[in-house]
C-alpha cells in the first residue's frame, strides 16, 4: 500500500516536471502509467508559457497535417483499386446489352466529378425508368440509397408531380429531396403534361469510382485512349 502511494506520488512529480517543460499530455503518458483523467487533474493548475503553447499548437497542426496526408494517400490507393477492379469487371459485363446502354447514357447525362456523387438527370420518363432498372440490376443499389431530386418551372408545378415520379421510379416520396422550383419566363402554362426534370441521386463514392472504371474499360474495349481528350479520370 505504501509502495503504491509512493509510485503514484512519483508519477505525479514526473508529470508535473515534464509539463513545466512544455510537454504534451500524449508525451507525458508515454513516460508514466496513469489515466488521462488523472493526468488532467494533476496538471490543471500548471500554466504554460506563450512559447510553450505555440510549440504544442504547431505540433498538433503538424500531426493533423500528417494524418490528413495519410488519409489522402489511403483514399487515392482505394480509388485506384476500385477503378482497376471495375475495368476487369467490364470484361464480364460487356456482354450485357443493358449494361452497355446504361453506361453510355450515364456517360452522356450523369454527373462526372461533383464530389463523386452518382446522379443521372433527365426529363424523359422512359429514360428515367431505364436508368432506375440499370442502377438496380447492374449496380445493385439498395432501395434505401435512392434519392430523387426534381426541378420544375414555377408556372408548371403540379401538385401530383411527386406522386408521378414516385410511381414511375418506385421510390417512396419520403426519399425525395425538396423540389427545386425555377422561375419561368412563360406567362402561362404551355404543356399540361410537363412533369419537370427528374434526377436520380445515389451518394456512393465507391459506385462513382466503379462507373469511372467501367468507362475506362469501354474505352479500352474500343481501343480509344483517354489521353486523346484528357488524362484526368475525374472527367469521366
Amino acid at each position: 500500500m505504501v509502495y503504491n502511494l509512493f509510485m503514484k506520488f512519483n508519477d505525479r512529480m514526473i508529470a508535473i516536471r515534464l509539463r513545466k517543460k512544455g510537454k504534451t499530455y500524449s508525451r507525458i503518458l508515454k513516460k508514466i502509467d496513469v489515466s488521462k483523467s488523472s493526468l488532467s487533474l494533476w496538471l490543471r493548475d500548471i500554466e504554460l508559457s506563450g512559447p510553450q503553447k505555440e510549440k504544442i499548437l504547431k505540433g498538433r497542426e503538424k500531426s493533423r497535417y500528417a494524418g490528413a496526408k495519410i488519409q489522402q494517400k489511403k483514399r487515392v490507393s482505394q480509388t485506384k483499386q476500385i477503378i482497376e477492379n471495375a475495368q476487369k469487371e467490364f470484361l464480364i459485363l460487356v456482354k450485357n446489352q443493358i449494361f452497355l446502354v446504361g453506361l453510355a447514357l450515364y456517360w452522356a447525362e450523369g454527373d462526372k466529378h461533383k464530389g463523386e456523387r452518382v446522379k443521372f438527370t433527365n426529363s424523359d420518363p422512359l429514360m428515367i425508368s431505364f436508368m432506375m432498372n440499370w442502377f438496380r440490376e447492374i449496380c445493385k443499389v439498395p432501395e434505401t440509397k435512392f434519392r430523387i431530386a426534381l426541378h420544375v418551372h414555377n408556372l408548371l408545378v403540379s401538385k401530383k408531380i411527386k406522386s408521378y415520379w414516385s410511381q414511375l421510379t418506385d421510390v417512396p416520396q419520403e426519399q425525395f429531396n425538396k423540389i427545386y422550383v425555377k422561375n419561368s419566363t412563360l406567362r402561362q402554362r404551355r404543356n399540361v403534361l410537363y412533369n419537370g426534370t427528374c434526377g436520380i441521386v445515389i451518394n456512393n463514392k465507391s459506385l462513382f469510382r466503379r462507373i469511372v472504371g467501367w468507362k475506362l474499360g469501354l474505352l479500352n474495349h474500343f481501343k480509344i485512349s483517354p489521353r486523346s481528350s484528357t488524362d484526368r479520370t475525374e472527367d469521366f
